[in-house]
């Protein structure tokens, strides 16, 4: 990280992570549910100095403000809320923008809204798309929705490097330096990971739905990241998200479950190339059929979750 800087959005700091802060060119790098805009430490490396990179901390994780009110500020409504106020921050009418999971979420709400889609001009999907698997979701729901206590960091470094194995990372340094970026100590001296614990709830105020109608209505570029083995979006789901959007480009990452770091020459390279890649004139796409909503049976299982 080369610079880092605070912007107030409805008495909430938001912290902005910078690399190549005077770089040519913009890509805006928002990270997954309980991650923060440090992850793309590497990629940003790999891009090399051509790209500032700018990768806000959601509220509620990293060195962001924690919200006093979850019910409001943890939903996705809100967070458009605060990316639009990153984006006139730093005066960016258009730019494109990378998603991890949630981050990638957010980025096909604002290409899908057409009050806010001019502001994105190419949209890259890591591991995320408009339907995921359902169970995927629970253990997500199930893990992050409760507090997690360390005795020592070495505890807290061994659950890491078990919950994110997925990541994909292959050198003992790397999960080192994930470990010292995701902790916190607690005021008895013990461990814990860097986020809010409230962020859960925003499974029970704002539960995922079926987003193929949004996902039919970006008009700007697509490329889907998927790790082989993710637990999140099927690979089944990819060739229906081709369908909606004829000029999909979509990328597989061997050995990464959800959801790949992004960290390596092989992963960063696809990226550069469909960020250098011509804007072609919109097509309009095939109509897809969904499935059956899932935000009743969802929301079911969450509420057990939480209630129980």
């Amino acid at each position: 990280m080369d610079a880092l800087e605070f912007i107030r959005v409805r008495e909430l700091d938001i912290a902005v992570r910078i690399w190549n802060p005077n770089a040519p060119r913009t890509l805006i790098a928002w990270h997954g549910l309980a991650r923060h805009g440090g992850d793309f430490s590497a990629l940003a490396r790999q891009l090399g100095d051509e790209w500032r990179i700018i990768a806000p901390d959601t509220p509620g994780r990293g060195l962001s403000s924690w919200s006093l009110f979850p019910a409001h500020d943890y939903l996705y409504s809100h967070y458009i809320t605060v990316a639009l106020g990153v984006l006139d921050h730093f005066k960016l009418q258009q730019v494109d923008w990378l998603g991890t999971s949630m981050g990638g979420l957010l980025g096909m709400l604002m290409a899908a809204d057409p009050r806010h889609s001019n502001r994105i001009k190419r949209l890259i999907l890591n591991d995320v798309g408009p339907e995921l698997n359902p169970q995927g979701l629970i253990a997500l729901s199930s893990y992050f929705g409760v507090a997690h206590r360390f005795n020592n960091f070495a505890d807290l470094h061994a659950e890491l490097k078990q919950h994110y194995a997925s990541f994909g990372l292959t050198h003992e340094q790397e999960w080192r330096e994930l470990a010292l970026n995701s902790a916190r100590r607690l005021p008895d001296g013990s461990w814990t990971y860097h986020f809010d614990p409230r962020i859960g709830e925003q499974f029970v105020h704002d539960t995922p739905r079926d987003m193929w109608k949004e996902w039919a209505n970006i008009r700007c570029p697509v490329m889907v990241i998927r790790g082989a083995e993710s637990t999140l979006l099927d690979a089944e789901t990819l060739p229906r998200m081709a369908k909606a959007q004829p000029s999909l480009q979509t990328l597989t990452v061997a050995n990464c479950g959800h959801a790949p770091m992004l960290n390596q020459p092989e992963q960063a390279a696809p990226i550069r190339q469909f960020l250098d890649t011509a804007i072609p004139t919109y097509t309009a796409p095939a109509e897809v059929s969904t499935t059956q909503p899932l935000i009743l049976w969802l929301s079911k299982q969450w509420r057990r979750l939480f209630n129980r």
